[in-house]
Parts: structure tokens; sequence; C-alpha cells
């Protein structure tokens, strides 16, 4: 068995409708080799899982090239080459769209108009002609390429009908005694083809400049990069390109300036703008040690800073990347969409030659002219575009919406999914708190067995040597206060309770109140009084002890977010149940609850235990979403229906996370699921439109109405329909840009 696997994304040319996309899907994946391949119409591109030993991309190039499509197999600059191509094809297309107006004008005012003019069919058919076969010849290319593949897509639609309409046209121009012979007008259509074919390059031209407006998100975080860099070598300043610049590479940044790579600063203090990536207005101070980010303005001041992460690494570029791929992961919904717009083709072929059949049945004396304009037009109105811009569009816009306002969703489903959230599980330290716990007080115990700087000194000793993230919180006040640490031995650490030293042979202990049980030292009634009013104010305790007494406690807080409570309390008014689970005492957790107004919390939770208490939850008929931002958060994240980390957590925590909030504000959380319903609405508002557009469009088409008030379509309408269905569709996605998520 060969698990050697594989998985590229290629950008795909040529693609004009969700059948193409489905087309492209089914040959790449039909390829011995290919595991799965999965084509976004929207992005236009495909992402192929394949086996290197069995196939190469060159083969997929190949296999899509036989139908009438390309792929851009060069990895590097392949979106740049995609857009350029798009570009250019989007030019060729506008003028050839303005070619065939000016030709088709000239065959509508004659055709509506002037029928009766002498040669006037003469003159449309010349017109018509280049219209058809050179301004459109791409219809029938495709539509030929699909057909020796035993495949059909939009092209084979438009290639049909207009097709028919012309030749049936060209007979009656040459050939009109037949016609006369039986008593009937010979109606010529060059105008209903001319001009089909004019509406479908309008409708292409629109919903190709819509589309582009979908990606905007990238287009703008991509701009935010500067192109060159101030670095500081040995012999001054010089300007390089942001492309080479290297790790530790000295950089200086003046006023007004944008920040090319992410690292830290070691000379000079500013205020930097990162709305980019917190979305707070403010300005940030930044002195020596902080940390600045690729693509945020610096504002005031000049400072340098040592380029600690370049290229691909920054967190612009992670953001970029974020975007970009899932942008181009598709939605659920999409898969069910994509298997009806590649049924839907021949569908229609069958539907447009079951009404030729009845009108020839049931039509009269005029009826193969009216089944077989009844048929053109229903070829031509039932276009699936509509239904393939539906699901894409909506998700491409929502994700960049995202993207704005610093929610970055990795995967569509997410975005899908994110409504249905009924229940909220928090993680306590980091998501709901600050995550930087601070000593608040230090108190000591009446009688000391010895002087206190000195005990200071032990306790500075102890802490420094523990790993426990507390310690660096007590290290740092007793430092500030010019205290060193005392030279102690015979260290240990104890795992879940503490640490242990010697000091002139006595032992010295420094952690939770499990320290005390094991040594059978009691606290007095004096500092368990004040423990006890501590814990209460969600203060975390630390004991400092010998074998006899409690020498000191120290209480260590970590700030509640400003935003938490608003949070909380936006998203249990959308009827949303908020749970809190923490590693913490019951005491803190109890309190942390009760400022934020959480109802329900669990205290003293092993990251095990988080992960089965959202199987509990799931158990219960519960739609779970998880914030989490540390490496114990990981396996709940990933238990979870929607699984969202704090863009300040842990990489591991964010790899898991299917959304990230970069400012790590939970008030970002009910921001995020509101966008989730705003997009799922969009997409359900396009798939139903979508949806009624054919089924009401296509039964008008075949001519229902005729018997009734003498109805029939006119296919010259039928095309102007069809492509106003999908910059419809395409329109009311991007609404979604200008929608509030308060």
């Amino acid at each position: 068995m060969n698990n050697n696997i594989e998985t590229i994304s290629m950008p795909v040319l040529g693609m004009t409708c969700a059948s193409c996309a489905v087309s492209v899907e089914s040959i790449i994946g039909a390829q011995l080799g290919v595991d799965k391949a999965e084509v976004n119409y929207a992005t236009q591109s495909v992402k192929v899982i394949y086996h290197p030993n069995e196939i190469q991309p060159d083969a997929f190039q190949k296999a899509v090239q036989s139908i009438g499509y390309d792929l851009i197999l060069e990895q590097e600059g392949a979106k740049e080459l995609q857009e350029e191509t798009q570009r250019n094809n989007y030019n060729t297309l506008k003028k050839r769209m303005i070619w065939s107006a000016i030709l088709t004008l000239p065959v509508v005012i004659i055709g509506m108009f002037f029928m009766h003019m002498p040669n006037g069919n003469y003159y449309m058919l010349a017109l018509t002609t280049p219209v058809l076969f050179f301004f459109g010849r791409v219809f029938f290319i495709n539509a030929w390429k699909q057909a020796r593949h035993g495949k059909a897509n939009m092209d084979t639609l438009v290639a049909l009908s207009t097709g028919i309409a012309y030749i049936f046209s060209v007979f009656n121009t040459f050939y009109p005694d037949f016609w006369y012979n039986k008593g009937l007008e010979p109606h010529v259509y060059f105008e209903a083809a001319a001009v089909i074919i004019v509406f479908i390059m309008l409708g292409k031209l629109l919903e190709e400049r819509a589309k582009s407006n979908t990606s905007s998100a990238i287009k703008k975080l991509v701009g935010l990069q500067p192109k060159t860099v101030i670095v500081i070598t040995a012999n001054g300043e010089k300007e390089i390109a942001v492309a080479d610049v290297q790790i530790a590479d000295q950089i200086l940044v003046r006023s007004g300036e944008k920040i090319p790579v992410d690292g830290e600063v070691y000379e000079g203090t500013s205020y930097v703008d990162e709305s980019m990536i917190t979305g707070e207005p403010v300005a940030v101070a930044k002195k020596e040690g902080d940390k600045v980010f690729a693509g945020t303005i610096n504002q005031k001041g000049s400072f340098k800073f040592k380029a600690e992460k370049v290229g691909g690494e920054t967190m612009l570029a992670q953001i970029i990347r974020l975007v970009q791929d899932a942008q181009g992961s598709k939605a659920p919904v999409q898969k069910l969409v994509d298997k009806v717009a590649g049924i839907f083709v021949p569908i229609v072929i069958l539907i447009a030659i079951i009404s030729l059949g009845a009108w020839l049945l049931f039509g009269g004396e005029h009826a193969f002219t009216q089944g077989l304009l009844a048929m053109v037009t229903v070829l031509v109105i039932a276009c699936p575009c509509a239904l393939g811009l539906a699901t894409p569009t909506a998700i491409m816009v929502g994700i960049g919406k995202g993207a704005e306002n610093g929610i970055l969703i990795k995967d569509a489903e997410a975005l899908e999914l994110g409504h249905k959230v009924n229940a909220v599980i928090l993680d306590k330290t980091g998501t709901i708190t600050e995550g930087k716990p601070e000593v608040t007080h230090i108190e000591w115990a009446t009688e000391l067995p010895k002087d206190k700087s000195q005990l200071k000194e032990i306790l500075v000793a102890l802490e420094q040597s523990s790993e426990h993230p507390l310690a660096e919180a007590i290290v740092n006040k007793l430092k500030s206060d010019g205290t060193k640490g005392a030279s102690v031995s015979g260290f240990e650490s104890l795992t879940g309770k503490g640490v242990m030293a010697v000091f002139e042979g006595d032992k010295y202990w420094a952690g939770s109140h499990k320290i005390l049980a094991d040594q059978n030292v009691l606290v007095d009634a004096a500092l368990q009084e004040k423990v006890t009013a501590l814990q209460q104010q969600a203060q975390t305790v630390i004991f400092f002890t010998n074998a006899t007494q409690v020498l000191a406690i120290v209480s260590i807080a970590d700030q509640i977010k400003t935003g938490s409570a608003k949070a909380v309390a936006a998203l249990k008014a959308d009827g949303i149940d908020v749970y809190m689970l923490t590693g913490d005492n019951q005491q803190t957790a109890a309190s942390v609850a009760r400022q934020v107004g959480i109802d329900h919390y669990q205290a003293e939770v092993l990251p095990s235990d988080k992960s089965e208490f959202v199987k509990k939850l799931q158990a219960e008929g519960k739609f779970v979403a998880m914030i989490g931002d540390g490496i114990n958060d990981s396996q709940a994240l990933a238990q979870a229906d929607v699984s969202i980390a704090m863009g300040k957590g842990s990489d591991i925590a964010i790899d898991v996370a299917k959304i990230t909030l970069v400012s790590s504000d939970l008030k970002q959380v009910p921001k995020a699921l509101r966008l989730s319903k705003l997009t799922v609405k969009a997409i359900r508002q396009n798939l139903f439109w979508a949806f009624i557009y054919n089924l009401i469009g296509i039964p008008i088409a075949a001519g229902l109405l005729y018997p009734v008030n003498g109805f029939l379509l006119n296919p010259m309408i039928a095309g102007a329909a069809m492509a106003l269905s999908s910059v419809s569709v395409v329109s009311n996605s991007l609404r979604l840009k200008f929608a509030k998520l308060v």
C-alpha cells in the first residue's frame, strides 16, 4: 500500500460556470493515483490529494486541457499569474462583448422594426455570423471539447441554443419557399442568437468584476506590507527589498512607515497602529523588548528592531495564507450544489427536447417553429451559474468580512456551522482573563524565624528554579524591590504542588495548599482569613512555608479582560448557554464566573476533562463552540463542533482551531457567530433565488403559458434574465461587506 500522499492547490483557467468546476473536478478525480480533487469555482482553484509515486501534476494539466481548461503548475507566483491571466481574459472578453454589441445593434433594429426590408435577412446573416463564430467562438469550442468526453456545461447550452437558432434562420433565409408552401411565415432569429451571445458576455463581464471584489480582503492584506526596508549594517543604513530581509537583521522604522517583518524592539520608543491585527483603533506604545508585526503602521517616533520572522513566517503572511486557504475551502452545502450542477445541464437538454416534442404533438399549425423557439429559450434560460455561485461567493465575502474584523476563519465549514452554536465553552486563563498573572500582595506572618529580607531571598531562589508560570510573577515582584536570590541546595520540583529547597540545613516550600497538607503545617487564623478574602476576589494564593509554620502568603491575580463580561452577556442574549472550564481552584473559578456573569462553570479541570465535557454537551444535543488559548485546550478544541482560538495563545491551539481571534478579545466571539448567521442567510437566499429562477423560468420558456394567454418567451429576454440571475446572486453576497456584526 502506498502511503506517500501529497496535496497541491493550483489555479484553474477557463472555468465559466459551476458545471465547469464539476467537469474539472471529475476528470482530475478520475486519474489513477488521485485520492481526491476539489474545485472551488469562486476562487478558480483546485486542491488535489494524490500519490506522487503514481502521478505528477503535469498529468492533471493534460487531463483538464483535453476538456478545454488549463492549470497553472508553477507554485511560485501562481496567484499573480492567474490574476494577470484573468485580467487579460477580462479585457479580451470586454473587447469581444463591445464588438459583438456593435454588430448586434443593427441586427436587432432590422429584426424588430424593419423585418420586411429588402435583403434584410442577408444583412442580419452577415452581421450575426462573426458575432457567433468569431467573437463567440469560445462557446462552441468549449462545448465540443466537453462533448468529446461525454460532458456538458453552460457553454453546451449556449452553443446549442444559439447554434440551432442560427441554422434555423439560415435555412429560412435561403429556402423561404419551404415555409411559404406550407402556408407559414419563414421567421428568422438572427437577432435572438446574437443578443444571447452579447447578454451572456455582458453577464460574464459583470460576474468577473463582482467576483474580483469578493477577494479584496486578501488584496488589502497583501498591500499592508511595504516593498522596501531600511536595514542597519556595519557601513550604515541601507535600503533593500523586503523579500531580502533575513532573521536577526537590524531594521529602522521611521514615523509613518509600515513595519516590514515581525520582530522585537531593541532601541527607541513609539506608538504603533495595530488595528489590522487587533481591530483596536488605539495605537499601542512600543518600547525595548516589545514585539512588532509586519503590516502595522508606526505613528509617532522612530525605533529599531531585530527581525525574528520574515517572508511567509510573519503574522501578516500567515493571516493572508489563512484567508486564502479558507476562501478556497468548500462548505458542506456547496458539495450538494456541485452535484446538482453536474446533472443540471443534461436534465435541461432533456427538457428542451421534450419541449420540442410536445409542441410537435400538440402545437397546431406553427408547432415546429414555436417548438423550436421554445427549445432554444429553455436552453438559454436554464443556466447553472447562479446555482454554482450561490455558496462560494457568500463564503468568500463572509471570510473577507471576518478578516477585516480580526476574525480569521480557516475553513468554510466553520463559517457555515457557526450559526448552529447553542453552547459556548470558555477557558479561563488567557481567554476570559489577560493570562498575565501579577503579584498583588505579600502578607507575612507576625512572628518569623529569620529576618524578612533573608526569607525574601530564599523565596526568590525557590521561585527562580520553578517552571510554574506564576513563579515568574513572584520573582519579578521581589526583584523589583531589589531582592536577590539566596544560595539554596537540594532543589526539588513537586508536580502539581510546588517546589522545595534547603537553606542552611532547613527545608523551605513554596506552592499550593497541597504543600501544607503534605507537611501537616497549619495556617494561623489571621493569615487564613486573608487567604479566604483573596480567593473570593479571584486571586490565586501561593504559600511560603518551612517545616513548622506558614511564613507568608503571596496573592497573584490575573486581570479579567475588559470585554469578557460584555461578550458573555451578548452570547446569553442570543440564547446561547455559556460554560467556563478552568484548572484553577473552586473559589477563584466562582469569583471569575460571578464577575463576568457565567452561571455554569467547573474548576480544577484537567485537559482530558475539558474534552469529555464537550462530548457530554454534544451527547445532550448541544452544538458546541470551544474557545481557548493554550495547549491544554487543544484536545477540547479538536472535539468541539466549532473551535475558536485566541490569537495571542499557543501555536498548537491556533493550529487546531478553525477560527482565530487575532485580538484575543472575547467580544469577537458573538461577532463571529453573527457573521456565520449572516453568511448562511445569504447562502440560503442565493440558493432560493437560483432554484426559484429555474423552477419558474424553464416551464415558461418551454411554453407553459402559451395555451393560457398566448405568451411565448423570447430567447433574447431569456438571455438577459439568465445573465441577471448570476449578477444578482453575486450582488446579494456582496451585501455582506456592509453588514454590521454588533
